[in-house]
């Protein structure tokens, strides 16, 4: 991860409070414990007057798992090419693309190995 990035409440490693090398299923382990602690329809009936709050939070916290469970965006975003925690506007925009792109590229990277395996074999 970008090391100028702060470790604030934009920076879905802290929103789920885990660190910058977590795998997988701790990632999905941290989600699964927030979401459930501030699920807005739970503090709908505990406490009306935070649902608000509760439903900011639930929103940030599947904003981060869905960044950090995949692995093409997490690489995007621990590279510092994906920060949609700045630009929620652009779903549809430069984050897709560059979702898009690194797909394309890791495909590639695929198919180039493929080719020299071939070429060793047939060489």
């Amino acid at each position: 991860m970008d090391e100028g990035k702060s470790m604030d409440a934009s920076c879905y490693y802290s929103v789920l409070g885990i660190r910058t090398d977590a795998s997988s299923s701790q990632i999905r382990s941290a989600y699964r414990k927030l979401a459930l602690e501030w699920h807005p329809d739970k503090w709908a009936n505990k406490s009306p007057s935070l649902a608000g709050e509760a439903n900011r939070r639930f929103q940030k916290i599947q904003e981060a798992y869905s960044v950090l469970s995949d692995h093409s965006k997490k690489s995007m975003y621990d590279a510092g090419v994906l920060d949609l925690a700045d630009d929620i506007d652009d779903k549809e925009g430069m984050g897709d693309f560059l979702h898009d792109l690194m797909k394309m590229m890791d495909q590639n990277a695929g198919a180039k190995v493929r080719a020299v395996t071939l070429l060793q074999i047939q060489g």
